[in-house]
């Protein structure tokens, strides 16, 4: 998600927590376009990103994904906000479907544990939501830059069954037990890990840097790892969440693991995060290890 300072408008957030999801979706398609018109560098990125990716078949076809994934991308920022606030039980009436569920059946059958990935497509804050009012998660998170966030983050993430665990050491040891409890997990398989904790791989044709995390974790434990991705359906109408079985082995190499992100965002190009930063690297240089 890009990083905007939203803490100017912090008085009228609470707004969203009321609003019903055709207007919150609706301000976010304005936010959207707004945020791309007066902000050079995100829509430099979104042009870029989706075009170098390939994924668009023609001119006329990367112009039309570029032109939903502007209010896409606004969409991301209000619903965020709305999720975190509005009440679990209204949050998951929003939820019209779920496709994949025996997969996560027979997962939780082998006992090892589950990953699941969410990368930066359609809504992904539904789905450990989702998850989570019927089992216990785990979801690894990294602490916002701007403090005043956490609390809104800790009372939003941290609902049904979900316990948050913070990008550091201490947060992967939770993951870790969690996994070896049979229980499940989250992550962000393509958010940018920190120097010393990703190596490079191809990403859509070009370089990126790319978590070891997820691929440790599958290897060391053993669990089954399935792609999570709630698509963000038409005119406010809710979510239907998409779940997709990983064959085992096949994130042990992080070139694995990107191909596997690919593959998710290709089913809805429309809705992925173009405008993120996925081909730079962070400064930070404390690795973390799963022990």
């Amino acid at each position: 998600m890009p990083v905007l300072n939203f803490a100017i408008f912090r008085p009228a957030l609470w707004l969203l927590a009321i609003l019903p999801l055709p207007i919150v979706h609706f301000l976010g398609v304005a936010l959207g376009w707004i945020v791309y018109v007066t902000s050079p560098h995100l829509a430099r990125l979104a042009r870029e990103n989706l075009e170098k990716s390939g994924i668009a078949r023609n001119r006329n076809d990367y112009r039309r994904v570029l032109f939903r994934n502007m209010g896409e991308s606004g969409k991301v920022l209000l619903e965020t906000f709305s999720i975190w606030q509005k009440p679990l039980k209204k949050v998951l009436a929003w939820v019209r479907g779920c496709d994949g569920w025996e997969h996560v059946e027979t997962a939780m059958a082998r006992g090892k544990g589950i990953i699941f990935l969410t990368p930066h497509l359609g809504c992904f804050e539904i789905t450990s939501l989702y998850y989570a009012a019927q089992q216990p998660i785990t979801v690894l998170y990294r602490p916002p830059k701007q403090k005043w966030l956490q609390p809104m983050i800790e009372a939003g993430r941290a609902r049904g069954k979900a316990s948050l665990a913070p990008a550091t050491g201490q947060g992967v040891r939770e993951l870790l037990m969690a996994l070896r409890r049979g229980e499940a997990v989250g992550i962000l398989p393509d958010q940018i890990p920190y120097q010393g904790e990703g190596e490079w791989a191809n990403y859509f044709g070009r370089p990126a840097y790319t978590m070891t995390l997820a691929s440790r974790l599958a290897e060391k434990t053993g669990a089954a790892v399935i792609m999570a991705f709630g698509e963000r359906l038409p005119f406010g109408r809710g979510y239907h969440i998409h779940l997709t079985p990983l064959a085992d082995g096949s994130i042990n190499t992080v070139a694995g693991l990107n191909a596997a992100i690919e593959s998710q965002v290709r089913q809805c190009p429309e809705q992925y995060l173009w405008n993120y930063h996925r081909h730079k690297i962070s400064r930070r240089t404390k690795p973390i290890t799963p022990s």
